[in-house]
């Protein structure tokens, strides 16, 4: 009789039993001339030696890197080389392995056009070349893989030409075809519009054109995003049931959104940004409590914000993106019921009235985007309730009222943007609480007041602007120790007293002139229109993560006010720094040399009462682009070898300074502005604007979202959605 206790071996026996059987490589040799085929493209593939070793130590198909075998003949029926540091064209002796199911390539550097003997691999089920740098036509005798069920061929640029007709009816077994991201042209052909065992279809980023046409199978990823296409937004009838991702931005796409849409109720996320979409937004387009993203920006939808767009489920919406309309009226308060809501962006529309009072029902919320609107009204203190906040953007509106001791609670906040607003009073000091903040532009309101010590405990700051306010007394010796600070400016206001000659060294960007180096040589003129590019990524488990990226000058920003005194030798040491301005203050006291700031592309110090000689030599400094040392008393000699004959009209309203002419005479400047004119009006009209020189008072929040599929050239911010 069998006992209790050897029932738990026997079966622990038959586990072990089991799981043999289903390894196809258990002690099986791979066969011959399989081998050989395997071991000729190994000898021709370039590659780190470590890669494909294993190969030549033996024929146990189980020690074979990415090589699997059939347990009863030893042929192989699967080549998976994914992610290998693999290159150089792929040799045909691959199309030899006669039994081969699977074949992944991706993720290498191969080169050279697809091997066209692929065509004979008919047993081949899964095809994957993606990342790889493929280029040329997709040769036809693919179209001989009846039982093919994926192609991936995303990411091979050069790949391209038109789409072939036969794509969609070579094989009834296709239920993925994944193109995004290579060079295809045409329109879309009308075999992929009827082939019923499609169900992942994904064409992005090619430069595909025509009509968009309804599609008749029961797809659940659509992604054509990126693309030329045009026409009218169709119903997808057919995907009703099964849908779940549908991204088309980036095309031009015309018309209003048909109702119908909202029909597709497996639909998780939809982003039809970046079209021609125009019309009202109908109040009968309510979603289902499926949707999670949902992106309609950056396009000429117009009328009030629908009340009712998802619904409000605590496992519904989690981004709404509703920016660069011509949206109007009132935010409704329902939107406050999206209990679910991660993300919200309105920006740039023409919304008036008041931030709902009952924004704090959010308590999901970590990002707010209502900047460029017409909302008036005080910051809500209900708004404390996204205790879980990370960037407030509320710039470009006519917000009054106080910043409200009580808004510390928001203590994750990392990004703060109230800009161009009508805010008045002084920096609380309970928001010394704000340790995460990394962002703050507070520039043109009306805050008045000290500097207080709160400011001192943003300790990760990398960009901070007071600018254009009424902020009065001295700096405080702290202004220059924070160790991420990138960019800071105080300009415009009323800051009197001393530059503090404070601890240059602790900014690891203002002295280290490889952290400050921007990518390529961007120009002052094109800094101007920079700022952050916010990325938010929407992971699996459907929660955001914000992240971003600075694309700003570093610099010092202390003009229009009344700071007097020398200016602190410390600043000119600062190897990393890229604009310094300090123009329209009262400073004497003579400059020591610039040779140190090696990385310096904009110098602004005209408008003060500096003496003595200028630099002797500025020849050295490659990358200065502008230069204004304009009004002030510098005297002495100043020769063309000196390299300043790059920047005409720099000693401009310098009296007693002799600059040479072409003829070696003493020259008269050319005045660069207008001697007489208030500080507001050179902002305006000055040759060094404000639009250019005055980075900050240029730099803006510009946020978008892209969803799952959305194309990174347009945007200022990135949505990337992973399934």
């Amino acid at each position: 009789m069998e006992t209790n206790s050897s029932r738990p071996t026997k079966l622990y026996v038959a586990m072990v039993l089991l799981l043999l059987s289903l390894n196809p490589c258990e002690s099986v040799d791979v066969d011959p001339q399989d081998k050989a085929a395997l071991l000729l493209f190994g000898s021709r593939a370039q590659g780190p030696s470590q890669s494909l070793s294993a190969w030549w130590s033996g024929s146990n198909c189980t020690n074979w890197t990415g090589v699997a075998c059939s347990r009863e003949s030893g042929k192989v029926i699967s080549v998976n080389l994914t992610g290998m540091n693999l290159s150089g064209d792929v040799h045909p002796s691959l199309c030899n392995l006669s039994s081969l199911e699977s074949l992944a390539l991706a993720q290498n550097s191969f080169t050279g056009a697809i091997p066209s003997c692929l065509g004979s691999l008919s047993g081949l089920k899964t095809l994957d070349l993606s990342r790889n740098r493929f280029g040329g036509a997709l040769p036809d005798t693919i179209s001989r893989l009846g039982n093919l069920k994926e192609l991936v061929l995303s990411w091979n640029r050069d790949l391209g030409g038109l789409l072939p007709p036969w794509i969609g009816n070579f094989s009834d077994k296709l239920e993925r075809l994944d193109a995004g991201f290579n060079s295809f042209r045409g329109e879309i052909p009308e075999s992929l519009l009827y082939l019923k065992s499609l169900r992942h279809l994904n064409l992005e980023n090619n430069n595909l054109g025509g009509d968009l046409r309804d599609f008749q199978q029961s797809l659940e990823i659509l992604n054509l995003g990126s693309n030329s296409l045009s026409g009218t937004l169709p119903c997808f009838s057919a995907c009703s049931g099964s849908l779940s991702v549908l991204n088309l931005a980036d095309n031009n796409i015309v018309g209003g959104i048909p109702t119908c849409i909202a029909s597709l109720e497996a639909l998780t996320h939809l982003n039809l940004s970046h079209n021609q979409l125009s019309y009202k937004i109908s109040p009968r387009l309510v979603f289902s409590e499926k949707i999670l993203v949902l992106d309609l920006s950056f396009n000429n939808l117009a009328g009030p914000l629908p009340s009712k767009i998802a619904e409000g489920t605590e496992k519904g919406l989690i981004l709404l993106d509703l920016s660069h309309n011509q949206l109007s009226g009132e935010i409704p308060s329902k939107l406050t019921e999206l209990k679910s809501l991660q993300a919200l962006f309105l920006s740039h529309n023409l919304l008036t009235g008041e931030i709902p009072s009952r924004i704090g029902n959010l308590t999901y919320l970590q990002v707010i985007d209502l900047s460029n609107n017409v909302l008036s009204g005080a910051i809500p203190l209900n708004i404390v309730g996204c205790f879980q906040l990370l960037a407030l953007i509320l710039n470009n509106n006519n917000l009054t009222g106080v910043i409200q001791p009580e808004f510390d609670a928001l203590s994750g906040l990392e990004i703060l943007d109230i800009s161009n607003n009508k805010i008045s009073g002084e920096i609380p000091q309970t928001l010394a609480g704000w340790k995460s903040l990394e962002i703050v532009d507070l520039s043109s309101n009306n805050l008045s007041g000290t500097l207080n010590d709160a400011i001192t405990k943003w300790s990760s700051l990398k960009y901070l602007s007071l600018a254009r306010n009424m902020f009065s007394g001295n700096l405080p010796s702290w202004v220059f120790t924070f160790q991420a600070i990138r960019m800071m400016d105080f300009s415009g206001n009323n800051f009197s007293g001393i530059i503090p000659d404070g601890n240059f060294n602790l900014s690891l960007y203002y002295n280290n002139r490889d952290f400050a180096r921007q990518p390529g040589n961007i120009s002052l003129v094109s800094m101007a229109t920079l700022g952050i590019k916010v990325h938010v990524v929407v992971a699996s488990t459907n929660e955001v993560r914000l992240n971003y990226d600075i694309i700003a000058a570093v610099g010092i920003d202390l003009s229009g006010n009344m700071l007097h005194g020398e200016i602190p030798s410390g600043i000119f040491g600062l190897e990393g720094l890229e604009y310094l301005n300090l123009s329209y203050n009262i400073l004497t006291g003579p400059l020591p040399d610039l040779e140190k700031m090696r990385s310096l592309k904009a110098l602004d110090l005209s408008h003060n009462s500096l003496s003595g000689h200028p630099p002797e030599n500025i020849s050295g400094l490659e990358d200065l682009t502008v230069l204004d040392l304009s009004y002030n008393s510098f005297s002495g000699y100043i020769s063309k070898k000196q390299g300043y004959w790059r920047f005409p009209g720099a000693f401009a309203g310098n009296l007693n300074l002799c600059v040479e002419s072409s003829t070696g005479a003493c020259g008269q400047e050319s005045t660069p502005v207008v001697p007489g004119k208030t500080f507001q009006e050179e902002m305006v009209e000055g040759p060094i604007s404000l639009s250019v020189f005055l980075l900050s008072a240029a730099i803006t929040f510009y946020f978008s979202i892209v969803s799952l599929f959305c194309s990174a050239r347009a945007r200022r911010y990135i949505l990337e959605t992973k399934l």
